[in-house]
């Protein structure tokens, strides 16, 4: 199993955390099961095209599956998207819903950090999600 480093993974629990909140007040509900990754999909696609990012959100996804056992249920559609968790066949509960968006946005994160670098990645995230608060854009691994 290839476990992300912890440090990558509280920075992805902090992005997700930061936009359920942006998202709350709002009374809107994210059209996606995985806001981070969507958020981060037009930047990233800029930088690797479509087929780019969705070989490497389909590698993250195959290396999350081996930590979560419900993602490997889920399958990328043609155009790189991730289905709805409320579309697969076994419900999800919270809990662990929310572990496995921890999970897959740490493991994109850090096939990220390994083919571009720290600095080229959380510039993306910076600009994928500019309302974080600018300390909390960052860290070292």
């Amino acid at each position: 199993m290839n476990r992300v480093n912890p440090k990558l993974r509280n920075f992805a629990r902090h992005l997700i955390i930061h936009e359920a909140k942006i998202l709350e007040p709002a009374g809107s509900h994210p059209p996606a099961a995985f806001p981070v990754v969507e958020k981060l999909r037009p930047h990233l696609a800029i930088l690797m095209g479509r087929i780019g990012f969705r070989s490497l959100l389909a590698r993250a996804l195959a290396l999350a599956g081996a930590e979560v056992p419900w993602l490997r249920n889920l399958h990328l559609k043609p155009d790189g998207m991730l289905p709805r968790v409320d579309e697969l066949a076994a419900p999800v509960v919270p809990a662990d819903r929310f572990e496995g968006q921890v999970v897959l946005v740490a493991q994109l994160l850090g096939l990220l950090v390994a083919f571009i670098g720290e600095n080229l990645t959380f510039r993306l995230v910076a600009e994928a999600l500019p309302k974080l608060p600018a300390g909390k854009k960052s860290f070292k691994l």
